[in-house]
Parts: C-alpha cells; sequence; structure tokens
C-alpha cells in the first residue's frame, strides 16, 4: 500500500475530528476519499502531510513510518490543499520556474508541465488573471513538478464549472495511467468520484464508513428508478401487487430498485396500461447522503 494509516485519531481541544481511521491506497489508484463537509478529510489529509502532528495511531507511506521517515517520504509527494499556492503577479511559467528553482528541479520539467496541464497557452500571462480552472491546473502543475510518486488533492473540483470538472478528472486518470502515479482526492461530490477513482473511502464525523474498490461501492450504492406519476400511490399499489419493489412514495414521485433499461420499459408499459399517466421516468444515484443511510442499515 502507497499510504496505510492504522487508528488514527485526532482531536481539536475536545472535539473528535479523526476517530479510529484506518486507510489502505494502493499503488497506481485514483482513491476517492469521500466526505460531506466537515467530515474530517482536510484534517486527515494534513496529517498524511505532516502538517498536524500525529496525536495517536500511526501513519505509513511508502512502506515507511511518516513521523522517523519526514523528508524522504514527503519529496516522493505532491500536493494540492485548498487554494494553490500561486504568486498573481507572475506568469504561469515564472510560478512554475521559480518552484522549479526552490525543489532544485530541472528547468525542463517547466515546459512538460505546462502542456501537461493544457497552459501552454497561457502561460506567458499573470496567474492572478486566470480563471479558477486555469489557476487549479497550474497548483497541479506546481505539485506534479518534482514528479512525485504521490498527489494528494484536497477537493480539486470546487468551484469549478462543468468543463473544468472535466478536465480536472481527466487529467488525473492520465496521471495514473501514463505515469504510474498514485492519486489521494477528497471530494463531496459522490457523482464525481464514481466517474474516476478505482477505489473509494468514505468518511463521516470522523469515522471511516466504507473502504474498497469503485466495483464494491457501485454493489453497495444501488441505484433507482424514479417515477413521476399522476396518482403515485395507486401506481405504487399497483407495483406491489405485480410483485414489484417500492422504495420510497410520495404525493410527487416514487421510486424502485433498477435492474436493468427493459425493466423500465416494462414497468411504463404495465403502469400506462392501467391506467396510469407517467409523467416522467429516468434512472438515479444515491446521492452521497441516501449512500451513508444504507451503508449504516447494511453495516
Amino acid at each position: 500500500m502507497v499510504i496505510s494509516t492504522h487508528n488514527l485519531n485526532f482531536n481539536f481541544g475536545s472535539q473528535a475530528v479523526v476517530k479510529n481511521l484506518s486507510l489502505a491506497v494502493p499503488a497506481g489508484s485514483i482513491y476517492g476519499f469521500l466526505g460531506p463537509n466537515g467530515a474530517g478529510k482536510t484534517t486527515t489529509i494534513k496529517l498524511l502531510l505532516n502538517l498536524l502532528q500525529t496525536q495517536q495511531g500511526s501513519i505509513e507511506i511508502f512502506g515507511q513510518e511518516l513521523q522517523r521517515n519526514r523528508i524522504s517520504i514527503l519529496r516522493k509527494i505532491g500536493s494540492l490543499i485548498e487554494q494553490p499556492a500561486i504568486y498573481a503577479h507572475l506568469t504561469g511559467r515564472e510560478n512554475l520556474y521559480n518552484r522549479a528553482m526552490l525543489l532544485q528541479a530541472p528547468k525542463s520539467r517547466v515546459e512538460e508541465m505546462l502542456k501537461l496541464v493544457h497552459l501552454q497557452d497561457a502561460a506567458g500571462k499573470k496567474a492572478g488573471n486566470y480563471s479558477l480552472g486555469m489557476k487549479q491546473r497550474l497548483g497541479i502543475a506546481l505539485a506534479l513538478l518534482p514528479n512525485p510518486e504521490l498527489l494528494i488533492l484536497d477537493e480539486p473540483t470546487n468551484g469549478l464549472d462543468p468543463n473544468g470538472i472535466i478536465e480536472m478528472r481527466e487529467l488525473l486518470i492520465k496521471l495514473t495511467r501514463e505515469q504510474n502515479k498514485t492519486v489521494f482526492v477528497s471530494s463531496h461530490l459522490l457523482s464525481e468520484v464514481e466517474r474516476m477513482a478505482t477505489h473509494v473511502g468514505i468518511i463521516n464525523h470522523g469515522q471511516l464508513m466504507f473502504q474498497g474498490s469503485i466495483e464494491e461501492l457501485q454493489s453497495v450504492n444501488q441505484p433507482a428508478i424514479l417515477i413521476e406519476a399522476e396518482n403515485t400511490l395507486d401506481a405504487a399499489n399497483l407495483l406491489n401487487r405485480k410483485g414489484i419493489t417500492v422504495t420510497q412514495v410520495n404525493d410527487a414521485q416514487l421510486s424502485v430498485p433498477y435492474t436493468g433499461k427493459a425493466q423500465m420499459g416494462e414497468i411504463n408499459t404495465l403502469l400506462n396500461q392501467n391506467g396510469q399517466t407517467v409523467y416522467s421516468i429516468h434512472k438515479v444515484q444515491q446521492d452521497l447522503e441516501a449512500l451513508f443511510l444504507s451503508i449504516t442499515q447494511t453495516a
């Protein structure tokens, strides 16, 4: 494992922020660290980067204990925590040259990184004039400059428009597939993590609620068919009589577990043939809150 924590605990005063956290991040993975705001994601990341001192438990990175091997470990990690640390009065290229000098990284890496994050055309512009998405990409370039083995990112898609989110996702997938990086990325967006992650850890109130491959998550995260009908109660009763489980019903809509496209067509036909007007029928994934509930109910 590239990252391995054992019963990690951290308190701010009397408030427990991280509770008995045991992470296992495989090499070459995109590990999505999921949780709502305030769940303990950023605190965990700061512990992994030794920005906060471990109070209880242990952290191993690259198979080495973090406290005793801090310098050698951190040399192999690139990170972006919250906002990227850039100089607004310098151009994108100058920001990278400045960081390259500090890290004693080859200057050739600057142009490579600009190309990798698609900033070569804007490299001569002042970084203060960059859009939020461009600043995030510059932050990734700065983190990748020393050619780290592990990239740790805290909410890198925060504030990005849909195009920026897609660009970030494609970049992270490219880094693992083409450059054999391991990426640890926190997010509160379940749908986004599902599109790029190979492994997932879900944290809430400082506790790890789920950890496993994306396939294991999807087996837990059962999609549903959401139906808006003329009379949802009558529609639900009809479906129940026909042996179709209705998981939720209210005045506006009802839902049943999704098993396939053919099933959606059959349900639509069944309702129409029995005098029920269907206004809409579509597949939906659970949001993070619903997934938390299903995990705790099946635990």
